[in-house]
């Protein structure tokens, strides 16, 4: 038989229906990103940019205890509000004097935050503390499994999937399509996951209908006062080797198999954010580029209305023209017509 999840908020009448676990195999337990996906639908992105959020919400927003069973403190249409377990939304009052409560009415709870060095460190709801996870502190770095030199090594001694009747690849430099295009080629600096160098000459290139896409995606961007800014296009396969042999298992959804080749071997994949044309500076969004964290999934519902609406209107313009999301990285699409081309190992 099947029993409710454990929840953290005992005596707090559910806002949305309970998630269900499976004890005895008859039935699946959902994913973190079916939760995920589902919290969302509470979330909506707003169909006009909303305004920033409130300034006293803005420092507690974020997600506090683990990635499965957290709160995750967010705000929609200026309001804030508390998710339990990606299940339950809960409204966040403001009493003042730094004292808050979660629920609706005489349902509410106490809500406390602790900081400490001048950020918020912790909350507490219902006796249980929870931890600030996945803090904005810069690049999200990933131990290596592995030194660089033998990661390196093994991936130039190693041979990529062969392929067979693919079309004769075209790559092109996207700027020379779209001068607009800013980019921000991080594997070609050591300010990645990795804080390795991967690329001696970094370019960004693209198969040439997917980087034909891309200017006309930029197009359409431009009369709502946006441009593109690329984090990476094409990424050589021995690249991808060095990736995966490098990154914890846990955390390999993040990166792709070697054995099968990514989607940016194929010149068809690109890693991606807006920037602002008035300010020349990119948005704020959900999370940072290469986040190996729930809050980097193309769903998660945390954050501000605005670094939602950001991310919806990157997403909705990209998929006009033929690219798809990658439902663990918002940053990360993949052109239509990728299967058509070979798994390519051009060094740059």
């Amino acid at each position: 038989m099947c029993a409710p999840r454990r929840r953290c908020c005992p005596g707090v009448r559910p806002l949305v229906p309970l998630v269900f676990a499976c004890l005895c195999g008859a039935c699946a337990s959902p994913s973190l990103a079916e939760r995920i996906a589902k919290a969302m639908t509470l979330v909506p992105p707003p169909a006009a940019r909303p305004a920033p959020p409130p300034a006293w919400l803005t420092p507690l927003l974020g997600q506090y205890g683990d990635d499965e069973d957290g709160l995750v403190v967010l705000e929609q249409g200026g309001t804030g509000y508390v998710l339990v377990e990606y299940e339950d939304l809960l409204p966040l009052v403001d009493h003042g004097g730094g004292r808050y409560a979660a629920g609706p009415g005489e349902l509410a709870r106490p809500l406390e935050f602790e900081s400490a060095g001048g950020e918020v460190v912790a909350v507490r709801l219902a006796g249980r503390r929870h931890v600030r996870a996945h803090r904005d502190a810069g690049t999200f770095r990933v131990e290596p499994l592995l030194p660089e030199a033998e990661l390196r090594r093994r991936a130039l001694a190693a041979e990529p999937p062969r392929e067979s009747g693919k079309r004769a690849p075209d790559l092109v430099e996207i700027v020379a399509l779209e001068p607009s295009i800013r980019l921000d080629l991080r594997y070609g600096t050591t300010d990645n996951f990795l804080g390795m160098r991967f690329y001696e000459r970094p370019r960004a290139l693209l198969q040439r209908p997917a980087a034909e896409a891309l200017a006309r995606v930029a197009a359409r961007l431009r009369a709502r006062g946006y441009g593109l800014w690329v984090f990476d296009a094409y990424r050589p396969w021995h690249v991808t080797r060095m990736f995966w042999d490098a990154t914890p298992e846990h955390l390999r959804h993040f990166v792709a198999d070697p054995a099968s080749g990514s989607r940016h071997n194929r010149g068809c994949a690109i890693d991606l954010t807006l920037y602002e044309l008035a300010t020349g500076q990119p948005v704020a969004m959900p999370s940072g580029f290469d986040e190996f964290t729930p809050r980097a999934y193309a769903a998660w519902p945390g954050g501000s209305s605005l670094q939602r609406w950001h991310r919806a209107l990157l997403r909705e313009a990209m998929a006009a023209e033929g690219f798809a999301v990658y439902e663990f990285e918002w940053w990360h699409f993949d052109h239509a017509g990728w299967r058509e081309y070979p798994v390519l190992d051009e060094a740059m």
